[in-house]
């Protein structure tokens, strides 16, 4: 029990530290989009791999990612910790990018502003004008900036079953719109009770499977062959 408040308080104070650093590009007055994005992206994985540290958890990755950049890494959601692994795999290449999130994740008393002041891009699913505002801006965002990824989650909510849930067709779409190439990315294991037990006094790792490009048009089943040739 002191445990796991202990981690959430931990996660809490860094992210409030955190969101203070984001706030000076967020509202800086005269940053361009894309320094403005490479200076979130960074700050995030920074904070990523400050709370993996303190969890004493490893990441394992089988495959790399794409050098070149406007690629959508498709990604499993199991867990909290699920944003914060990618995250520091994405700090090796010092890639940089956006998280597409729902709204109602912004609006969160607890870590809205953490999303909101990182960078991530908010979609309201209810709202056809929300919907149309969000294609606008990630239009608008890739033609301003050339080194832009997406990363989302597209079965949409985590999935606490076996296997991989029913996508949604938001991945598809966003590709297809800005001809964004499709990565997938597969985090093994059942990440909820990894997180649930952590912090480790021995380190504890996870296995991450990076696979190749795949095609918007038949997003869900190519995914699922990868899943299936990671699983074996």
């Amino acid at each position: 029990m002191l445990k796991n408040i202990g981690k959430f308080i931990f996660m809490i104070e860094l992210g409030l530290r955190y969101v203070s650093i984001f706030k000076k590009t967020f509202f800086h007055p005269f940053i361009t989009l894309k320094p403005a994005y490479q200076n979130l992206s960074k700050e995030r994985q920074n904070y990523s791999l400050k709370v993996l540290e303190y969890l004493n958890i490893g990441v394992n990755v089988s495959g790399k990612l794409l050098k070149e950049d406007k690629v959508l890494y498709a990604i499993n959601h199991r867990s909290l910790l699920d944003i914060i692994v990618i995250e520091s795999i994405l700090a090796s290449s010092s890639k940089n990018g956006a998280w597409i999130a729902k709204q109602e994740l912004f609006d969160s008393v607890i870590y809205g502003k953490f999303f909101e002041y990182s960078g991530c891009i908010s979609v309201d699913l209810e709202s056809k004008k929300g919907l149309l505002s969000f294609f606008k801006k990630i239009k608008k965002t890739f033609a301003k900036v050339d080194n832009m990824n997406l990363y989302m989650f597209p079965e949409g909510e985590r999935f606490k079953g076996e296997g991989i849930h029913k996508f949604q067709s938001g991945a598809a779409k966003i590709a297809k719109a800005n001809n964004l190439k499709i990565v997938p990315i597969y985090i093994d294991g059942k990440m909820e009770e990894v997180f649930e037990a952590a912090p480790y006094k021995e380190k504890v790792n996870v296995n991450v499977y990076i696979g190749d490009v795949i095609s918007h048009e038949t997003l869900e089943a190519d995914y699922l062959k990868f899943y299936d040739s990671v699983k074996g």
